[in-house]
């Protein structure tokens, strides 16, 4: 590991998501880096859909919507805390920007032939800005300014249109906690037919400690692994964890036109976000808890025994679970409790710092994988 990734790596001990300085990738060699995409097998889903009618709320930092990769896939959204760095500044959309491009990425030139192409190219993200970046100067003033901005985003966007809630975020720290505010948010969300993902977590060398949105219950809690399919020593090992998708070596879009690799729950939570983009494409009658079954029974390299805190039920297999339209068991959550939340910073050309400030922009800082140069790896849990 060069000193470079050393430094990032211990800087995302907080949440997930981590930016790494390195020659920026070309663009026209983006899409052979993006293993990810062969991985989960998205060209067999592709047959059936691409996430064509599907709204993907992005709760963020923010997302850059001039991005050519994302020309056209971002809708108006709403912006959470009010402050911070403005639109356009460089600390302002990098970790949203990432999330959104695997998401939801189209590419950009001739024939959509360059740049980040995502799991679910078709669908539309709506971004909801709940956090700052690790490196805004007003970080500190948001921990008590906008402790509220999480709950309130995601019932925001369930009243806006969201067909999906990706929280590439979270809280693990050691005084980690359940929300009641954010609870009953997932909950509401839940309850209005639109499931609701999260990263895990990257406490997977620091403790494993529990991690919020991803241990409410109902929540799709996505594990990380690396293109082997083994899990990510970062990845938090916990009872939630649902299934697992990429999140290690992950090819991400920068608002800066650049492309960097990175590493965390975050990108696995944005991949499974996509995934389920494309079931409820093909699928629009089935509700969150169907939805979730059935990620886990379609589950590729799932371990022994069916499921393990590792890998939950296994890499998630949109094509898969296309396929089988409707879940074969029913099963309900049982309500728990747990603590902490936030994976990671997003993407900036120092290591990205301790997401774990802020109650909501932990949850982004913890789970969240981006970069900015052309090489991005983990920070948080």
């Amino acid at each position: 590991m060069t000193r470079a990734r050393r430094a990032l790596a211990a800087a995302l001990t907080a949440t997930a998501v981590a930016t790494l300085a390195a020659p920026p990738a070309h663009a026209d060699g983006i899409r052979t880096q993006e293993w990810a995409l062969d991985a989960l097998h998205v060209d067999d889903a592709w047959r059936t859909t691409k996430g064509d009618g599907i709204t993907v709320a992005v709760l963020d930092t923010g997302v850059d919507a001039t991005h050519p990769d994302l020309k056209g896939q971002v809708l108006p959204g709403k912006d959470l805390i009010g402050f911070g760095a403005a639109r356009g500044d460089k600390t302002w959309a990098d970790h949203g920007t990432a999330m959104s491009g695997i998401i939801a990425g189209h590419g950009h030139g001739k024939d959509d032939a360059d740049g980040v192409l995502g799991i679910a190219p078709e669908a539309k993200i709506l971004p909801v800005r709940v956090i700052l970046e690790d490196a805004d100067p007003q970080r500190k003033r948001a921990r008590t300014e906008r402790a509220n901005a999480l709950a309130d985003g995601i019932r925001w966007a369930a009243d806006h249109g969201a067909d999906v809630i990706n929280l590439s975020l979270g809280d693990d720290s050691d005084s980690a906690h359940p929300e009641p505010r954010e609870d009953a948010a997932v909950q509401y969300a839940l309850a209005k037919g639109i499931p609701v993902v999260a990263s895990a977590g990257n406490g997977g060398e620091h403790g494993d400690h529990v991690s919020y949105p991803a241990a409410y219950p109902g929540v799709i809690a996505a594990t990380a692994v690396d293109k082997y399919g083994t899990r990510a020593p970062f990845s938090t090992r916990r009872w939630y964890a649902t299934v697992s998708a990429p999140g290690v070596n992950v090819v991400i879009a920068n608002p800066d036109r650049k492309y960097y690799e990175g590493w965390g729950t975050s990108a696995a939570a944005a991949y499974v976000s996509g995934a389920v983009a494309l079931v409820r494409a093909a699928h629009p009658t089935l509700e969150p808890d169907q939805i979730k079954q059935l990620l886990t029974e379609t589950a590729s390299d799932s371990p022994p025994h069916g499921r393990n805190d590792d890998l939950g039920a296994g890499l998630v297999n949109p094509a898969a679970a296309i396929k089988k339209g409707a879940p074969t068991n029913q099963t309900s959550d049982s309500r728990t409790t747990h603590t902490k939340r936030y994976f990671g910073p997003g993407p900036t050309a120092q290591a990205a710092t301790d997401t774990s400030w802020l109650p909501w922009t932990a949850a982004i800082a913890g789970t969240a994988l981006l970069a900015t140069g052309t090489l991005l790896h983990r920070r948080r849990t």
